[in-house]
């Protein structure tokens, strides 16, 4: 049960790039794959219904106790705080409506040997700011806009 949890984490903490399969990745019939890339894709949009519907405690069950989320700005946090920072996002103003979005197309999904898988996606955070809809991708700044 922790590693289905460990799976959405994995989309929601990676940088969701579109970077290669890594090279020590054996290969994976095409049948398994998209079996387990469509398994991937509904607890990805599992995860995220309840981060779109800022139902942060439905978004906590996601998470074990011992969660380690790594921030490129802020460093590690644990559980607590990271539930705390949903909560404080989903209560202000400015992102009262903020979602997520995948990407279409761009999910990808590599077995890590015994330890689980690897979600490769691209995704964007949307709200509404000054009357109109406003999409970023992760580490954009806020001064640039994408749609």
């Amino acid at each position: 049960m922790r590693f289905l949890l460990a799976i959405p984490v994995l989309a929601f903490l990676s940088a969701c790039s579109r970077q290669p399969a890594p090279t020590t990745t054996p290969p994976v019939k095409a049948a398994a794959n998209e079996e387990i890339t469509a398994t991937i894709a509904a607890l990805d949009s599992a995860m995220f219904a309840a981060f779109n519907t800022h139902d942060a405690a439905a978004l906590g069950t996601w998470f074990t106790p011992d969660l380690e989320f790594y921030h490129d700005k802020t460093g590690l946090a644990g559980y607590d705080s990271t539930m705390a920072g949903f909560t404080r996002l989903f209560n202000q103003p400015a992102t009262a409506d903020i979602h997520r979005e995948i990407v279409p197309g761009t999910l990808e999904v590599y077995p890590l040997g015994e330890f689980g898988l690897l979600e490769i996606c691209q995704h964007r955070f949307c709200h509404t700011e000054n009357g109109k809809q406003v999409c970023r991708h992760p580490g954009q700044r806020a001064g640039t806009r994408t749609s």
